[in-house]
């Protein structure tokens, strides 16, 4: 039996955006992300889940059972599912461990071990009006935590914070899941922060799935130019242009990725033109024009400069 079934689930809301027949099924420690533009309905679809927000249609099971909205209940939320909102505050002028002793039921072993998995036992000691944003989120969740739930549910947990405390979150999240065994489940708007985190990406537009996949899948494979733009640069072949490449096309348009194109200067290819080199920290893209064709080739290491001649291939 799956944890999670999401069953043709329905919103309309007040500002017109529609959550539209939503269904989707999770597994015990499946690692699942949730992508698309902002407005898309991620949070409105986490709200849900976690019991925060009534579904006009549709129902929610967790391990069997049917999840009661807040319309139907006193307090809403679920006591297994845990959800850290976008929004999520600390009460000021208290120390960490003031906060995080008197939400504790655990044992002082099992608190101390939670404190190392969120990378907050450093931290005890501080005021909340002396931490980082990435810091109390961190905090945030360990409360959360030490309620022990099944399924921790994450509004944007990467949204405004920089690449170090992203880091440290993405290591925090790999440790709950391997440690605690506690379920994961993360919206973000950008998806980049998805793929090496997720067995699966549902990406969302307008209120509706697009296209369900494993990361391969989505970035590889993307139904249509929304989802390959949300997961980086593509080239856009017309059905002449990928004959060049021996690409199949059935007369539509092929997406590729840059890193699937090469170019030399001997062998066979495709003639080209360089326009541009652009560097990118870690890899370097030129921008070559095939006949009528703009096409991206990314590259790790530059011995090109604009203007020369060269021989484009796809990648073996």
């Amino acid at each position: 039996m799956s944890l999670l079934q999401v069953k043709n689930i329905t919103k309309q809301l007040p500002n017109g955006l529609l959550i539209k027949d939503i269904n989707f099924e999770y597994e015990t420690l499946q690692k699942i992300a949730i992508t698309g533009e902002s407005g898309a309905g991620k949070t409105t679809l986490l709200k849900i889940i976690s019991a925060q927000v009534q579904p006009d249609k549709g129902s929610i099971f967790f391990n069997g059972e049917r999840v009661i909205g807040p319309d139907e209940k006193l307090l809403p939320g679920h006591r297994e599912i845990a959800y850290l909102s976008q929004d999520h505050e600390l009460l000021h002028n208290y120390k960490v461990d003031e906060l995080v002793w008197f939400e504790n039921k655990l044992s002082f072993e099992e608190a101390s071990d939670l404190f190392k998995v969120c990378q907050i036992d450093h931290l005890l000691k501080r005021k909340t009006d002396q931490l980082s944003g990435g810091e109390q989120q961190r905090i945030v969740l360990c409360l959360l935590l030490m309620k022990a739930p099944r399924l921790l549910v994450l509004d944007e947990p990467f949204s405004n914070l920089d690449l170090l405390h992203k880091n440290i979150l993405r290591k925090v999240l790999a440790d709950i899941t391997e440690r605690l065994q506690i379920t994961c489940m993360l919206t973000s708007h950008d998806p980049y922060d998805t793929l090496s985190w997720a067995d699966e990406i549902i990406v969302m537009k307008e209120g509706s799935i697009v296209q369900k996949g494993t990361p391969e899948e989505i970035y590889h494979q993307p139904v249509n130019e929304y989802i390959a733009g949300l997961f980086g640069k593509y080239n856009l072949l017309n059905p002449s242009t990928a004959a060049l490449f021996g690409i199949e096309s059935n007369g539509n348009s092929v997406m590729t990725r840059p890193e699937h194109f090469v170019m030399s200067t001997t062998g066979n290819g495709i003639n080209g033109i360089i326009q541009k080199i652009s560097f990118w920290g870690n890899f370097y893209e030129a921008d070559v024009m095939v006949k009528d064709a703009r096409i991206i080739i990314r590259m790790m290491k530059n011995n090109w400069e604009p203007g020369k001649k060269v021989l484009v291939n796809i990648r073996n």
